[in-house]
């Protein structure tokens, strides 16, 4: 392990584990439901792995606790990758994710805020940055050291609200806030409608702290957030390279999964196979080194 990494081999290979279950939770839920968007609840699961489980200040068992870090959702469509990690944080059981889009369930298709660690309502594309900008100034303004995070789509990126939010944070100089861009490349009706293949420039024309990584690779992704924590002078924006759909063969890179669960039980159990090997394979890794998998109660 290089000195540059945060975390040793085997967490990394802990991390890793915790995404892809994760993802098998997120299409349990989704396949249940008959209804959900798999593709992008599994292009963001290491990004939530790392946050919840090596990065975030949180305490589940009291999620109002006011010095808390904060993460908002704002690609709310991906719920179900968030109610997975909330779940296996210890938010509420893992048996409720069960009753994802169910009536009167806690865990709707968009996170709601009475949702225990949910911060905030969102689903209106381009709307959760400027909520997360908020919730920075005013813990700026308060002289709070509690640090906030925010997921957005690259597809929020072609929202007009979303650069008006950039700029407001960078003229704040809130560095208590960053930002992933779960750049997948992908939206409901297909590709991108703005090239955007030069958003790190275009963040960085807006007063950004700018970091490209792997959105896939857990050691990338710390490092990246421990190089925010360090920045002094300017929000950061990690812009997360994804697959859409990632670790289900069949939707990997495939826009018709934005919004769709699998067909029938054949492509469910496909998916639900592919995603228990890996996990299965992670975690003889684990058992190598000498540690073992998460415990969920």
């Amino acid at each position: 392990m290089s000195e540059q990494a945060y975390v040793s081999d085997l967490e990394s290979l802990k991390l890793q584990e915790i995404a892809y279950r994760i993802r098998r939770h997120a299409i349990e839920m989704i396949y249940n439901a008959k209804s959900g968007h798999p593709g992008g609840a599994l292009s963001i699961a290491e990004i939530l792995s790392v946050l919840y489980f090596k990065e975030m200040r949180v305490d589940p068992k009291n999620p109002s606790w006011p010095d808390r870090d904060r993460l908002v959702l704002s690609k709310g469509h991906a719920s179900a990758g968030l109610y997975a990690a909330l779940a296996l944080k210890g938010y509420f059981p893992v048996e409720e994710l069960m009753t994802f889009r169910k009536i009167n369930s806690r865990l709707q298709g968009h996170p709601y805020i009475s949702t225990p660690g949910v911060e905030i309502t969102t689903g209106s594309l381009g709307q959760g940055l400027s909520n997360a900008v908020g919730i920075a100034l005013a813990g700026a303004i308060d002289h709070k050291d509690y640090r906030v995070y925010a997921i957005i789509s690259d597809g929020e990126c072609e929202e007009g609200s979303t650069w008006e939010s950039a700029l407001f944070a960078s003229s704040h100089h809130l560095t208590n806030l960053t930002v992933f861009v779960d750049f997948n490349g992908l939206q409901l009706d297909g590709k991108l409608l703005l090239d955007l293949s030069r958003v790190d420039d275009m963040w960085k024309a807006f007063g950004w702290n700018v970091i490209d990584v792997d959105g896939h690779d857990v050691q990338q992704l710390v490092r990246a957030v421990e190089a925010a924590k360090r920045e002094t002078a300017r929000p950061t924006v990690i812009v997360a390279r994804t697959v859409k759909g990632k670790g289900v063969s069949y939707m990997e890179n495939n826009d018709h999964y934005h919004g769709n669960p699998p067909e029938n039980e054949e492509k469910y159990k496909t998916a639900i196979g592919e995603l228990q090997a890996k996990i299965d394979e992670l975690d003889k890794k684990i058992s190598s080194l000498g540690g073992s998998p998460l415990e969920v109660s």
